[in-house]
């Protein structure tokens, strides 16, 4: 079993394939977008599988693909077959904005992705083009029904922001009331990739679940699951589940399984550290699996205690401001 320097177990990889994406939500980058990674800045297909292939090997048993927004990776189903096949792997997943992927769906279905995370901050087609900045309402509907069809296991996720979409806390839970898919409110978290200053969190998660419970008092607690983000609960006859993620609270750390790996092959222990081991830079300079594992190890034996932790050695090192869309978000 892969552990760390506080006892926690590693066993979930999210693996971030581009930093590119087709929507421009007002959180995550600046409306002309991102100063992209060249492609050779990138990890190729290849590399990506060496460094999955290794992590399966020390004991990761999940791997989430992300972006940026993944599907705007041309050679993405190639990939995503290569890493389903992996021996000791056992579940991928992905998370997509759903502009381009329901097309992709019964292939995906058809390689062993059982569970996706879309990315929807709005049910109003209006908010959604003010938060985006793009036109595409539709096509990311047509995604979650192409994933329900397809007996997906879909969790929607929704970034909670003050002014901007939380009149949609309650439309997105009733979406649970027919549909059976998992909508998960997310904290805003100080990342936004276009330098305006984060003045605190004004949703927290316990404002979020009140304003549930102020519609909904029957709302009932569920058993988290091992190694939850999310705390979870469940409206009675409704068919999907709710679920509360404290992503800027950071409550969830002390079981925290789970490591990043960005597009240009840099580790992350903690999403609000800064980077600390480039896997590709040590590939094309020729490191074998045992170095690299090497590495891998010495840099979980130094992972920060929490998110607060990695961000106060981060901020003293970079500054606070970085897109969501560069570290797998």
């Amino acid at each position: 079993m892969l552990t760390d320097n506080h006892g926690r177990k590693i066993s979930y990889m999210r693996l971030a394939v581009t930093d590119r994406c087709n929507l421009r939500c007002f959180y995550c980058m600046p409306e002309h977008g991102l100063d992209w990674l060249s492609r050779t800045e990138l990890m190729t297909n290849e590399e990506m599988l060496q460094i999955c292939g290794l992590l399966v090997k020390m004991g990761i048993e999940k791997i989430r693909i992300t972006g940026g927004e993944p599907f705007v990776r041309k050679d993405i189903m190639q990939l995503l077959t290569g890493i389903s096949g992996l021996n000791g792997l056992k579940e991928l997943g992905l998370t997509t904005n759903g502009v381009l992927t329901a097309p992709y769906v019964p292939e995906l279905k058809k390689i062993g992705v059982r569970s996706i995370n879309l990315s929807l901050d709005t049910l109003d087609a209006n908010r959604f083009f003010t938060i985006t900045r793009r036109d595409e309402f539709s096509n990311v509907m047509a995604s979650l029904d192409a994933m329900l069809s397809h007996d997906m296991e879909v969790k929607i996720n929704a970034v909670v922001m003050d002014g901007k979409n939380t009149q949609d806390i309650i439309p997105l839970v009733e979406l649970a009331k027919e549909l059976p898919v998992s909508v998960r409110f997310i904290e805003e978290m100080p990342f936004n990739g276009d330098g305006h200053v984060y003045d605190g969190l004004h949703w927290d998660y316990v404002r979020i679940l009140d304003e549930i419970k102020n519609k909904y008092p029957e709302i009932k607690k569920l058993d988290d699951p091992a190694y939850s983000t999310s705390y979870n609960y469940q409206i009675p006859g409704h068919k999907g589940s709710i679920g509360i993620i404290a992503a800027y609270s950071r409550t969830f750390c002390g079981t925290c399984n789970r490591i990043r790996i960005t597009p240009q092959g840099e580790l992350k222990t903690c999403l609000y550290d800064d980077g600390v081991l480039n896997l590709k830079d040590l590939m094309r300079k020729g490191a074998s699996d045992e170095v690299l594992q090497g590495a891998l190890l010495t840099a979980f034996s130094h992972r920060p205690a929490d998110g607060w932790e990695a961000e106060r050695a981060r901020v003293a090192k970079t500054g606070i401001h970085e897109s969501m869309a560069t570290i797998g978000g």
